[in-house]
């Protein structure tokens, strides 16, 4: 074992010995693989950069996760339930009808929104992204847009009010909440407030003739056994590739549905064409590459016969020699990476500061992950080795005796 590391280590000084002595014909190989290396990472680190950015703009904003359900209907909780299990849901939560689904939130008698939407939330949810804050019991989320009329903030007490008409009296009922939380105005811009369910069922409830004692009210028929009914969910994807099948399974079912799927499928294409557009110019520049670098290697080892004779004269063998010339190949790719990899920092620190100020392309991103700069320096070590062989299969039919003729 010892043997074979120290003969590669002979041949590795060797050639990059042998490389120095010509460095100027080395400096002209390894530009020429920069001119292919350098536009392909930058290339790729555009197409990267701007499908990246696309997606995580996608993926930051929930809406794009949502199917909305248009029309109402009568689901119970097993349906619910049914459609939490499906795996292209990420989030589902039973809502009530929308007339349901207001209520007044005021701080004493200057502060207060009317009609503010109230909307059920749990643990999970997507639109609020509040890990470890979850609303139970009279507890209260408020958007940043009521939070501002209100001139609330978290601890303080909100009282929401509803009313009802019941036996043609006018009946008003109220409950005490805490605001836990206050959410971001880009997650939400309207005035709104996101509670428990059984707290929204509650207010249904109330809205319907029911006696709902948290309300304050003891009128009303009782609510006995009666099942919870929703008129539609609150329904998200897993993720964007899910929010297709979704919205198929829903309409299956005769449920009308509506999504951004339109805004997904442009992301999609964006990303097709960029890939076509860079496999194509990958391609060209890689067969352009190829046919370079053969001759390149083929005119050196043409060049170098008589010092590869002697090599051979001097004992080594036709595997060492084939040896010799494919480490070259590999140290002068391991060059043209290296100096096309410095050129492409340069140029993505470029497209940033140029393009990234455009109020077109907004943050615009130039960059390629570890992975993918890995990838590449293997491609390269992959096509400069296959390269090389060619050259040496030339470089091993090399006769000793060729040393000799010139003597």
């Amino acid at each position: 074992m010892n043997q074979w590391i120290d003969r590669l280590r002979l041949l590795g000084k060797l050639a990059m010995e042998d490389l120095w002595h010509d460095r100027k014909v080395s400096l002209c190989i390894a530009a020429s693989l920069v001119a292919v290396i350098a536009p392909l990472l930058l290339l790729f680190g555009l197409k990267h950069g701007v499908v990246s950015q696309l997606q995580d703009e996608l993926l930051r904003d929930p809406r794009n996760l949502e199917v909305k359900m248009l029309s109402s209907g009568n689901y119970d909780s097993a349906w619910i339930e049914r459609l939490r299990q499906q795996p292209e849901t990420g989030f589902a939560l039973g809502q009530t009808r929308s007339l349901n689904t207001q209520a007044d939130l005021f701080i004493g008698m200057q502060r207060f929104v009317e009609s503010a939407e109230i909307i059920p939330t749990e643990a999970g949810d997507p639109q609020l992204n509040l890990p470890g804050i979850n609303p139970s019991g009279h507890q209260l989320i408020l958007s940043a847009r009521a939070a501002q009329r209100l001139q609330a903030k978290v601890g303080d007490s909100v009282r929401l009010r509803a009313e009802r008409r019941l036996d043609g009296n006018r009946e008003r009922g109220e409950v005490a909440l805490t605001v836990i939380a206050i959410l971001d105005g880009a997650r939400f811009g309207r005035a709104a407030g996101f509670v428990a369910p059984p707290l929204l069922l509650s207010l249904e409830r109330f809205r319907d003739g029911y006696q709902v004692s948290e309300f304050g009210v003891d009128t009303g028929k009782p609510v006995g056994n009666l099942q919870p009914l929703y008129a539609r969910a609150r329904l998200y994807a897993r993720d964007i590739d899910q929010v297709a099948p979704l919205e198929r399974w829903l309409n299956q079912q005769h449920i009308e549905t509506s999504s951004r799927l339109a805004d997904i499928d442009n992301v999609k294409a964006i990303n097709h064409v960029l890939g076509l557009i860079f496999g194509v110019i990958a391609l060209a520049a890689l067969i352009g590459c190829v046919a370079s670098m053969v001759g390149a290697f083929l005119a050196n080892i043409d060049r170098k016969r008589k010092s590869l004779a002697v090599l051979r004269l001097l004992g080594f063998n036709r595997p060492a020699v084939a040896g010799f010339v494919v480490l070259q190949a590999l140290f002068l790719s391991l060059a043209g990476y290296l100096g096309g990899l410095g050129f492409y920092f340069v140029g993505s620190q470029l497209f940033d500061v140029l393009l990234g100020s455009n109020q077109a392309t907004g943050t615009f991103i130039c960059h390629i992950t570890a992975w993918h700069g890995l990838a590449a320096l293997l491609i390269t070590f992959l096509v400069a080795a296959l390269v090389a062989l060619i050259g040496a299969m030339r470089a091993i039919s090399i006769q000793p005796a060729e040393s000799l003729r010139e003597l």
